[in-house]
């Protein structure tokens, strides 16, 4: 069986102390799950789309648990390989203005860690679909990771799949020469690069006046077809306005600006990219714009990593639709 969208990434447990604690404060964590490239499967397959997500879990009730969500939020786990190591772990310290949320990282020596570039065989994987997407923390887990992820890079476009990758740079798992090293490698695979302007002139010393500016040096150094990112306005911790961009063939694209007023911002970014894939597999990255900004934007009001919406919802807020209680 095809899917439309297959995608490549880490899945942690996320625990979380309730009602803005502290976690030296904690009795009790909140648990969910959630890893960049299964937030976007899972935004792909609320849209309408077929998406499996590609991983290495723990072969205990950990990766029990979370192949469990995979399936309940409709994505395949078919391709999942349960081997050694140990299930990720992320501590969420929710935060309230003026002290910004914390993420505590416990995920050293996991499963998908162990990966190589032989792991997985991805021309046979990949057969059918019509789009690979992966991201920076992929790659930031391990050499053998990365490794992997220009394998399956390569194979995709060798079977001529749309390819994307979030930069999602992130200090904690590795250095700024490591990443521009390892991502600079890697977006010469890729058709779609999702990322902020200081993301770009972080890692690849990419500047300009403009988000086309960046976009255009982005282009001309790696090869790539299109760049997109958000626009994000962060007046206090719980009230953004959040938007999407981007920029392919000399033409800048740009979502409405959505009042947020926040949840759970973790995971925003990867509804956006689901959003941007959604319309890239129609050959219109304006459609991708506009439904990954309003995605990225309702994520925020849905607790969790996931972005437990559907199609109706986005295209009611494309739509503008008011806040008036539905009966």
């Amino acid at each position: 069986m095809s899917v439309d969208v297959v995608t490549f990434g880490e899945v942690m447990v996320r625990l979380a102390p309730p009602h803005f604690q502290r976690l030296e404060q904690a009795r009790s964590l909140d648990l969910e799950v959630g890893g960049a490239e299964l937030n976007t499967a899972v935004g792909l397959v609320r849209l309408g789309r077929s998406a499996a997500w590609v991983s290495a879990l723990p072969e205990n009730s950990l990766g029990k648990l979370v192949a469990n969500r995979v399936r309940e939020a409709g994505v395949s786990d078919r391709h999942v390989r349960y081997t050694d190591g140990r299930c990720g772990l992320y501590f969420l310290e929710f935060g309230a203005a003026p002290r910004a949320s914390s993420v505590l990282y416990d995920r050293k020596d996991s499963a998908i860690s162990r990966v190589t570039a032989d792991t997985f065989d991805w021309p046979a994987l990949l057969a059918g679909a019509r789009w690979f997407h992966v991201s920076g923390i992929t790659a930031a887990l391990s050499p053998g990771a990365a490794d992997a992820v220009g394998a399956a890079l390569k194979a995709a476009r060798g079977l001529g799949l749309g390819t994307s990758i979030d930069l999602n740079y992130r200090a904690k798992l590795w250095s700024r020469e490591d990443a521009a090293r390892v991502m600079g490698g890697l977006l010469r695979d890729c058709e779609l690069v999702i990322a902020s302007e200081a993301d770009a002139e972080f890692l690849f010393g990419v500047t300009g006046a403009d988000f086309p500016a960046v976009a255009e040096g982005l282009m001309a150094r790696f090869g790539v077809q299109a760049v997109a990112g958000t626009r994000r306005e962060a007046p206090l911790v719980w009230r953004n306005r959040f938007a999407a961009v981007g920029y392919s063939a000399g033409k800048l694209y740009e979502s409405a600006w959505y009042d947020v007023e926040i949840v759970d911002r973790l995971g925003a970014g990867d509804a956006l990219a689901a959003g941007l894939i959604h319309g890239m597999l129609d050959g219109d990255l304006g459609k991708g714009v506009d439904y990954g900004g309003a995605l990225g934007a309702l994520k925020h009001t849905i607790p969790g990593d996931l972005p437990w919406l559907d199609a109706a919802e986005v295209e009611a807020t494309l739509q503008g639709q008011g806040l008036r209680v539905r009966r």
